[in-house]
């Protein structure tokens, strides 16, 4: 059976955990064009912000970045900005004198470097401020500024509602990995009651041979008893591992900004699992059930690992 706090997380919390996996597009007719911008996020540490646009609109890159990290937290985020001028526009022509620059600058490096090559024309023109239209609109200058702005942040509502669609979907999964993982711990409590005899024959054993007939200080037998003891029960591996679980599910019921704390919790969580194994009493038959059950819980704990690297 599911635990209470892992059957909730069915629910979207009040406030949604996000996937850092999106994309977006908005149109939009402004003053200075049609303007097109679109947002594609993908996984990341930390916020990470690219942006591909025409070179006017880079004096408003400082403002869009603003806005930007207002609303996202992680992600590797590309940014793509296009604005067409009207379909009334005349035919291209280009600036000569900025094309003459480019060329100069060309031969220039070219003689500088000693490098034999001719230039590219097709490169050039597409350089900023070469070609140019005749009777184009309004230029992007800081009246348009809003008009970005406002384009930008539709963008980004759109992208955060995808992103949540997909992180309610990771709930879900996670929350079918938090269940097997009560239910594993509730059946490795249920065989440590069953095998402490084996963890009595253990300990009698190794007392054995430590003895092998001789006399011993028996404080040195209790010592030792209570250390082989302490190594053979995973009582408290066990203890450790449900309250990781449930304040795993705690986090994600909860929402928010929940990856970097998750990376902690499952650290914790595997590093229980691997005690619990170790200390499983050999090839009997509870000891495998218990490796068994351990080694599912491992596996587990790493698919959760995986999905919450794509959470904010």
């Amino acid at each position: 059976m599911p635990s209470k706090s892992s059957s909730n997380l069915t629910a979207t919390p009040p406030n949604p955990v996000r996937s850092m996996t999106g994309f977006a597009q908005v149109r939009a007719d402004t003053s200075a064009g049609e303007l097109t911008v679109s947002l594609r996020s993908v996984n990341h540490r930390g916020l990470d912000l690219h942006f591909h646009q025409v070179g006017e609109l880079v004096a408003f890159e400082n403002s869009m970045r603003g806005l930007l990290k207002q609303h996202l937290r992680r992600g590797h985020v590309e940014i793509r900005i296009n604005l067409a001028t009207g379909t009334q526009q005349g035919p291209r022509s280009y600036n000569r004198a900025a094309l003459a620059r480019y060329m100069a600058a060309f031969r220039q490096a070219s003689a500088d470097f000693e490098i034999v090559a001719e230039p590219d024309l097709t490169a050039f023109l597409r350089m900023p401020g070469v070609l140019e239209e005749d009777g184009e609109g309004q230029r992007a200058d800081e009246s348009f500024e809003p008009e970005l702005l406002a384009a930008l942040g539709a963008c980004i509502e759109q992208l955060n509602t995808y992103r949540e669609r997909e992180g309610q979907q990771l709930r879900e999964i996670l929350a079918q990995e938090m269940a097997a993982i009560t239910e594993q711990t509730r059946e490795m409590m249920a065989i440590r009651r069953e095998v402490m005899p084996v963890f009595q024959r253990r300990l009698e054993e190794r007392l054995s041979e430590i003895l092998k007939g001789a006399p011993m200080d028996p404080r040195r037998i209790v010592e030792e008893a209570a250390i082989l003891a302490d190594r053979s029960d995973v009582q408290e591996e066990l203890t450790r591992l449900t309250v990781h679980t449930e304040e795993l599910a705690r986090l994600l019921e909860g929402g928010g900004e929940v990856g970097k704390r998750l990376d902690f919790l499952l650290q914790e969580m595997n590093r229980e699992t691997n005690t619990i194994l170790s200390k499983t009493p050999g090839a009997t038959e509870p000891g495998l059930r218990l490796t068994n059950l351990g080694l599912a819980t491992k596996a587990n704990i790493e698919r959760i690992r995986e999905q919450s690297l794509n959470l904010e």
